[in-house]
């Protein structure tokens, strides 16, 4: 449960960090409430989640998939640039959050 958990908190990251950005600096109202509820439910289902995984696992996992999911929709949402290095990279945050979970559960 507590993976289930870390990994929708890891989306709703996402979900805050977007919020953030169409915020405008807070400058307008709906997106930066929307970004403090997210916040909110993010960081207490980490903080939930953390009662029994391992710190470093869980952030690092959580971290990487709010990155992961921001920078994907980041590039639809916000027609950011893409190109070969931020696909590369992308790959390689899902390729560590794929081994820190692998690595948590050989414990």
């Amino acid at each position: 449960m507590a993976w289930t958990v870390l990994i929708l908190s890891g989306m709703l990251e996402a979900g805050w960090a977007l919020s953030l950005k169409a915020s405008d600096g807070f400058t307008r109202l709906w997106p930066s409430v929307l970004f403090v509820v997210l916040l909110v439910a993010s960081m207490g289902g980490l903080a939930w989640a953390l009662k029994t995984l391992p710190v470093g696992v869980a952030y690092g996992v959580w971290v990487g998939i709010g990155a992961a999911i921001t920078a994907v929709l980041a590039i639809v949402v916000f027609d950011e640039a893409i190109s070969v290095l931020k696909i590369v990279s992308l790959i390689l945050i899902i390729t560590g959050v794929v081994g820190l979970n692998l690595s948590s559960s050989a414990h």
